[in-house]
């Protein structure tokens, strides 16, 4: 019998095998083995967390629909007052993500431990100025928010729970980019399926006051959100305390390591920039458009929420390449790191070039799920297929900013942002708007064009691979 014929053969998990197991949880060891599994088993779970943590907004909109417009605009004025906060939020998470991989890499779990336990204590000190802040100034936010003053009278009592529960919006966020920063991406999902599961069951028992529950109206739905969001808080926490997961922290770890604590700090601030940035230009963006009409303004909102729902797969391939770059790097394998970035940004662009193309033929119909009016229903179509033709490049532009952001590297892709927002994307915009006659087409093409530059300048400087280089 020959050596070959003799030999163990190692049979590689089919793509079934792949998404079962990155659903339920997974050992693999992240630097070693096949890329695209190893793609497959991040990026799974963390579309699926994604889709879950929008659910939240989802679910309190549904039920408090019923009683009224003064109610839905409490939630909206208050979601909105929630950017901020997101922004910090996500800036710590991002920093998170980025020291905990780096250290699983290093197969340095204990310090990953304290990584995780820092960004515990950032969390709970900013979200207690934001909840003391809440709890006393929720009536002027709403007033300044432009609430009436109906709003504020029935609304007060929402944004007070929600601003003063903010601690778990803080510790949901962090401590799940400790999870996958770990590679542990199935436990962040599964936290956010029980969290949203708590909220869907009591949000309406709360609002209506169904059996044995108090009607609370409108506050009810933030006493459940914030009741589902605590619960799981507990989770996340009983995980890493009780070792169920790749990441365990233990009681010699619950300390304040200010070096740590400061690296963090200084990661986060300049990822918190890349989201402000991204907002600021939003605005922009929509500021111009609201000049020529409501109709105009229905249009960008719908294709937007359309692009947004659609991309979800591709938010979770670029978190998944994030991982992979923090982890590799820190395993002393830079070259399995860029592949990573590579692979990634292919499949993306398969992705997102098939949305693209199936978005430009179908633009129509997408809109009429969304619409019946003819002027909405006209600029909206021309906007999904505008923007369609920029997914080749936005697709690799998000994959390389997320892997600049899971090297430490977090000043590069603010550079890169302010570079193609503000620099380009908002004045081209304004131009091409007012100045050559094709109105909000001109917005359109502005958003693909600043997309295509931030691509181009981020491949440019990510194959320069000083991003390797960078200490965490």
């Amino acid at each position: 019998m020959s050596d070959s014929s003799s030999a163990i053969q190692v049979r590689t998990p089919g793509i079934w095998s792949s998404l079962r197991e990155a659903v339920m949880g997974t050992s693999q060891d992240f630097t070693e083995g096949s890329m695209a599994r190893a793609i497959i088993l991040l990026a799974v779970p963390m579309v699926l967390e994604m889709s879950m943590e929008s659910l939240f907004g989802v679910v309190d909109v549904f039920w408090v629909s019923r009683l009224g417009a003064d109610a839905v605009a409490t939630v909206g004025l208050t979601e909105t007052s929630l950017t901020l906060i997101f922004v910090i939020a996500l800036g710590l998470s991002m920093g998170a993500t980025a020291l905990v991989a780096r250290r699983i890499g290093e197969k340095d779990e204990q310090s990953a431990g304290l990584v995780a336990v820092q960004a515990i204590i950032v969390g709970l000190v900013v979200s207690a100025a934001t909840a003391i802040f809440g709890y006393f100034f929720a009536p002027n936010l709403l007033h300044i928010m432009g609430g009436s003053d109906s709003v504020v009278k029935l609304g007060s009592g929402y944004t007070r729970m929600i601003l003063s529960g903010s601690t778990t919006i803080f510790l949901l966020f962090l401590i799940n980019a400790v999870f996958r920063g770990a590679g542990d991406a199935a436990i962040a999902m599964r936290v956010l399926w029980i969290a949203n599961l708590v909220n869907i069951c009591l949000n309406p028992c709360l609002i209506f006051g169904l059996g044995p529950f108090p009607r609370l109206g409108v506050t009810g739905s933030a006493v459940g959100t914030t009741i589902g969001r605590g619960v799981g808080v507990l989770l996340q926490l009983w995980v890493l305390t009780s070792g169920r997961g790749r990441l365990a922290v233990h009681a010699s770890q619950l300390r304040a390591d200010f070096l740590i604590m400061w690296r963090l700090i200084r990661l986060s601030l300049n990822a918190m920039l890349q989201y402000l940035v991204q907002m600021a230009s939003w605005i922009g963006m929509v500021r111009i458009i609201a000049s020529f009409g409501s109709e105009a303004t229905a249009a960008y909102t719908v294709a937007i929420k359309v692009i947004i729902f659609a991309i979800l797969p591709s938010w979770g391939m670029s978190n998944a390449a994030a991982t992979l770059v923090g982890q590799n790097l820190g395993a002393g394998k830079p070259s399995r790191a860029e592949s990573s970035v590579w692979r990634t940004g292919l499949y993306n662009m398969l992705f997102l070039g098939l949305i693209g193309l199936l978005f430009i033929v179908f633009a129509r119909p997408i809109v009429g799920l969304f619409t019946s009016d003819p002027e909405v229903t006209r600029l909206a179509v021309s906007a999904l297929r505008l923007f369609s033709c920029g997914n080749i490049s936005y697709s690799y532009g998000m994959v390389i900013t997320a892997a600049f952001n899971g090297a430490g590297d977090t000043a590069t892709p603010t550079i890169l942002n302010l570079v193609c927002f503000w620099l380009c994307q908002i004045p081209l915009a304004w131009a091409l708007a007012f100045h050559t006659g094709l109105g909000p087409n001109g917005v359109y093409v502005a958003v693909v064009v600043s997309d295509s530059l931030l691509a181009a300048l981020g491949i440019l400087l990510f194959r320069r691979g000083t991003w390797k280089q960078v200490e965490v």
